[in-house]
């Protein structure tokens, strides 16, 4: 069957909290990981869900349309598929507070040879040279003065090299520009990496007050790890015809219901849990394979 591919990027602009739903190491509420890799992602369902809710919002829930691209509502999920698969929102650049300027876009050679992986699986030419696995002690970086850099806690050396292939295309899955980039990005070992996004992610003490005494309520004290503001994840898209048994739909139709006629109205998503506080608001970028 024929299927038309795209890649979201989402640039958080708020705190992001995707549940995982269960207390981990003294968090009670923690964030989606990988189990392998342990390292931060959106369950794929959290994506659709919110893609979902977006259309619904500026469609309306009868909309025919909203049921051949995403499936029908639970109480007729047996009448067909929806014909739009979303792949979970990977990680691909995580903001990391810097004694050297305000914060840094970390990345490692995994999570980039992970990227080129499914760029090559979706026929999406974003083709970069990936750069050299820096020892554990070292960071490379596009532009250096020669000192140090501190991550965290953590000295590394400096090493400067040439990744302006890489920062076109970072630029473009993310949105962001390209000069920002270069400044602020960072890449350092797997296993260094692995750490930081593990360890470097916001944890916040919640309580929840008594609105007659003004106090705090008894045994109502959680903590909640979050993404920061300026994480950068993308996401897999991939678009068959309508499954309805009627094929009102093609596949590059479907595709364009999200890429073109959702997000081109409005660039923004908003992911995870904790809305009404303002959290998971995403900017999406779109990279559509050749010819889509």
């Amino acid at each position: 069957m024929t299927t038309h591919n795209a890649l979201l990027g989402f640039w958080a602009e708020t705190s992001l909290h995707a549940g995982a739903g269960g207390s981990v190491e003294g968090i009670d509420l923690p964030i989606q990981r990988e189990a392998h890799s342990g390292w931060p992602c959106v369950y794929g369902s959290a994506v659709k869900g919110a893609l979902r809710a977006k259309a619904e919002d500026a469609l309306g829930k009868e909309n025919p349309s909203i049921a051949f691209v995403f499936g029908p509502d639970t109480n007729n999920a047996s009448e067909h598929a929806g014909a739009l698969l979303v792949g979970d929102a990977r990680l691909l650049l995580l903001p990391v507070r810097s004694l050297n300027s305000h914060f840094k876009w970390v990345t490692c050679p995994a999570l980039l040879q992970r990227l080129q992986r499914d760029t090559e699986r979706l026929g999406i030419a974003l083709a970069f040279p990936l750069p050299k696995q820096p020892d554990k002690e070292q960071v490379l970086l596009h532009q250096t003065d020669g000192n140090p850099l501190f991550l965290e806690e953590y000295r590394f050396a400096a090493e400067k090299a040439d990744l302006t292939a890489l920062i076109q295309v970072l630029s473009r899955l993310s949105g962001i520009d390209e000069q920002a980039l270069g400044e602020q990005l960072a890449v350092v070992h797997n296993d260094q990496f692995s750490y930081l996004s593990r360890y470097a992610t916001p944890v916040a003490a919640h309580i929840a007050i008594d609105n007659g005494k003004k106090t705090v309520k008894p045994g109502a004290l959680w903590y909640e790890e979050t993404l920061p503001p300026e994480t950068v994840l993308y996401c897999a898209l991939s678009a068959y015809g309508a499954r309805d048994g009627k094929q009102s739909l093609s596949a590059e139709a479907v595709l364009n219901c999200i890429t073109q006629d959702l997000l081109g109205a409005s660039p923004y998503l908003q992911v995870g849990g904790n809305e009404t506080v303002g959290m998971g608001w995403c900017k999406v970028s779109v990279t559509q394979n050749q010819g889509g």
